[in-house]
């Protein structure tokens, strides 16, 4: 595991130096997320009265830090990564002692240790829902001429059929040019010309081309099946007001569980194989997202923020050896059985659990370098 951990922060680090992928916007998003899980961790320790003995943001050799009280806090060489050690125990060594008494805190206590990281990264995202609900609640958008951004396109649609996807920047919709026409000229040429080919221009990553769309008739209406707003707004804002706030914590909440629940039917259609190959995204993809994020401005960068954020909760909380979320699940088996898990068993399913992450890892790795050379 801790090849892998290793592994994780250094093609972060290969990836901020590829072509089109900036530096900041990656490091300030995963490194403050990677620092908000670790802190978690490293709060409920304190709590529970364990000794830390090192606050690492960052794997491999230290570069520099602070000792506070019995824990090291430094800054290590690979700086996207982290981790939280325990004084005297190594929860990734089922044969490690444990002197300071980790193993003997209620099941309960140790379930809250590992869900540290999980519980500060849903916060994490909660409260960036909450600024930007708050925010939003008061900001009225007015577009700009732009292309049209596809947000949606539902599956067996004409729109679907004709190769349109979800992030097109649609450039032309036959007669009508964007920037130029709007969203309503788009939507009402459509409309109007059911059962009729349609030549769209769009712009996918940079790289143009033409699509052919035929609406289908409903009643007399053309429908594509596609939901498109203008790819640039300008928000104009007024004074915030008390109620403001309310507005944004109710839908930091419904917003937070959405995102939840989205993010948990992603995974599961992942290990269902039911996600297309092409869905699947790894660190230089995160990467070059947190890039252009920065760049569109703090709306869209604390967006995509909590969205990672709530990915990172998830992923962590998977009953997956090595993750949090299977050292839960054992602890809860544990209790369930009685008694423990024999040494030996313990090693073997951590064992299954490196291999399945360092494929996925080789995986996602190899689909990043693919996606950036097509």
């Amino acid at each position: 595991m801790k090849r892998l951990l290793l592994l994780a922060p250094s093609i972060m680090i290969f990836s901020l130096a590829w072509p089109g992928v900036g530096f900041w916007g990656p490091v300030i998003m995963l490194g403050g997320l990677i620092f908000l899980h670790e802190l978690g961790h490293f709060l409920i320790a304190k709590w529970m009265k364990l000794p830390v003995e090192v606050f690492s943001l960052g794997f491999g050799s230290r570069l520099f830090g602070f000792k506070w009280r019995e824990t090291d806090v430094r800054l290590s060489a690979l700086p996207l990564g982290g981790y939280v050690k325990l004084m005297g125990y190594n929860d990734e060594d089922p044969k490690a002692e444990d002197p300071n008494g980790f193993l003997s805190q209620p099941t309960w206590k140790r379930m809250l240790f590992y869900s540290g990281g999980i519980i500060f990264n849903v916060a994490t995202t909660l409260v960036l829902m909450f600024i930007l609900a708050t925010d939003q609640s008061r900001a009225t958008p007015v577009a700009l001429p732009s292309p049209l951004l596809v947000g949606e396109v539902i599956p067996d649609s004409a729109a679907s059929k004709a190769g349109i996807q979800q992030g097109d920047k649609i450039t032309a919709f036959g007669d009508l040019k964007f920037p130029g026409a709007s969203d309503k000229d788009a939507i009402a040429y459509i409309q109007t010309r059911p059962g009729q080919v349609i030549p769209v221009d769009v712009d996918r990553e940079g790289k143009s081309q033409r699509l052919l769309v035929t609406p289908r008739d409903e009643s007399g209406v053309g429908r594509i099946g596609v939901r498109f707003f203008p790819a640039a707004f300008r928000y104009d804002r007024r004074p915030l007001a008390f109620g403001d706030f309310l507005q944004g914590a109710k839908f930091s909440v419904v917003g937070t569980a959405q995102m939840a629940r989205d993010t948990f039917l992603g995974y599961f259609r992942l290990f269902t194989f039911r996600a297309n190959i092409k869905e699947l995204g790894g660190p230089i993809a995160i990467a070059k997202i947190g890039s252009e994020a920065a760049k569109a401005g703090w709306v869209v960068f604390l967006t995509i923020t909590a969205l990672i954020s709530m990915n990172l909760a998830v992923l962590n909380a998977l009953p997956i050896p090595f993750l949090d979320g299977g050292h839960i699940a054992m602890l809860a088996f544990e209790r369930i059985r009685g008694r423990d898990l024999s040494i030996p068993v313990k090693e073997k399913i951590l064992t299954g659990g490196f291999v399945l992450l360092a494929s996925l890892m080789v995986l996602v790795f190899a689909l990043d370098i693919w996606k950036l050379r097509h």
